[in-house]
Parts: C-alpha cells; structure tokens; sequence
C-alpha cells in the first residue's frame, strides 16, 4: 500500500513535467521568430507612432544650394537701398520729360525766348515786364522782381547749374547758377519759379540770357515774382545795383 502511494505523487509530478516541456518547445520558437531584430532599421512612421513632436529627417535629404541671383535684397538696408535707387530714377526720369516739354506748356507771347543783349551780364526779366517791390535788407537776400506768372526768367550769366529743384526751402521752384563774371565768382539765385517750369538741370551749362524758367509764387511767397540773388566771391550784393551797372 505505501509504495502504490508514494508512485501516485511521482506519476503527477512527470506528467506536469512533460506537459511544461512540450509548450516550451512549441511556444519559444514561435515568440523568437515574432521579436524584432535589434539590427532592423526604425522606419519614419514608428517613430512618428513614439513621438508625434518630433521632427524626424530621412537620411537621404540634402541641403539645396541658394543661388544669390534668384533674389535682389534680403536685409532691410539693401531694401531701402533699392528702392532709394528705384525713387531717384523716377525723379530723374520725371524732370527730363518736364524740362523737355515746359516751353510747351507756358504762353510765352510778347516775350523773347532769349534774354535781350550781347553782354556777359543780363537782366533776368524781359525789361518793362517787372517792378521791384522790394531789395536786400533784414533777413530779405535778395531783389523780389514783381511780374505776371509766366514770364521768362532768363540766366543773368553763363555758367553750370548749382541747383534745380520743385522745392529748395523758403524759395520753392528754384535754380542757382555758379558763374565767372570778370574774373570774380559770381552766384545767383532764381526762386519762386512756377511748378515743372524749369528749363535747366543741376550740372548742365547755361549761357548768358538762356531761358531757365518761368515766374511764379512758389515756396514762401504771396505773389507772383522773381525772387533774385546775387552773391560775389562769398559775399552778398544788392542785384539791382549789380545790373545796373553790368547788364549790357
């Protein structure tokens, strides 16, 4: 009895052994053929499924050249530059076709187109046509020549344009001219022109009595004339008496 006992534990013990071995057998082989191999390669979408933030790159991405001449500016200053260079050559642009066309646009009837005279000096109003209101005095540089808008204002010496613009300060539309007069530097200043009058633009040559422009009231000013200026070797002189002595 006791040893048909004692071979009852032992006959459980080798079935349940049995039975161990045999799912080890079968299932082991079948989970080692499931495992990922350490040495594949992690695609983009697993990577992607881990981290959604992550940005991932696939390695055979390269860097695309930039070719410099496929733009014009990049940095705030060349901008502003470019369209600096841009304005400057509307301007430019704008004054030829107005100097171009000007004598067109303003009646010059009953007057000359070129100032009266042989001198190297000349008047710059067609004479009879003006009346001076007021010369040199105060913080006044000049001789204001009353007369219609419209009339011509003629170079009252030959030389090179200073200065042409719609607007340089207090005396609006204007244009000054660098001259040699007698041997002595002789500037002069020709404001209140009207607008896109002027005929002459800054570095261009002029010669006594050519038409520059036409009277007006531009800048600070409350009537139609010309306001004239004459400066001798730096220093400032009263026009009319300069004229009146010079003026052939």
């Amino acid at each position: 009895m006791s040893a048909r006992k004692a071979v009852k534990p032992l006959r459980s013990i080798a079935i349940f052994g049995a039975v161990g071995a045999l799912v080890a057998g079968i299932a082991l082989p079948a989970f080692a053929s499931t495992k990922p191999s350490e040495a594949a390669p992690t695609t983009v979408q697993q990577l992607a499924a881990v981290d959604a933030q992550s940005l991932v790159v696939a390695s055979q991405a390269t860097a695309a050249p930039l070719a410099r001449g496929t733009f014009s500016a990049t940095t705030p200053e060349e901008i502003e530059k470019k369209k600096a260079e841009e304005a400057a050559a509307a301007r430019a642009a704008a004054a030829a076709s107005t100097a171009g066309t000007a004598s067109s646009r303003f009646n010059t009837a009953g007057y000359a187109l070129t100032s009266p005279g042989s001198g190297e000096v000349r008047y710059p109003l067609p004479m009879g046509s003006w009346n001076v209101s007021r010369t040199v005095g105060g913080a006044h540089n000049g001789a204001d020549m009353l007369a219609p808008a419209g009339t011509p204002i003629y170079a009252a010496a030959a030389g090179v344009v200073r200065a042409s613009a719609e607007s340089i300060g207090g005396y609006g539309v204007a244009v000054m001219l660098d001259s040699v007069v007698g041997g002595q530097r002789v500037q002069t200043t020709y404001g209140h022109m009207l607008y896109g009058s002027r005929q002459v633009q800054a570095g261009q040559s002029v010669s006594a009595g050519q038409l520059i422009g036409y009277v007006g009231s531009t800048g600070r000013s409350t009537a139609n004339h010309l306001h004239f200026e004459v400066w001798i070797n730096g220093g400032l002189v009263e026009p009319m008496s300069w004229l009146s002595v010079n003026a052939g």
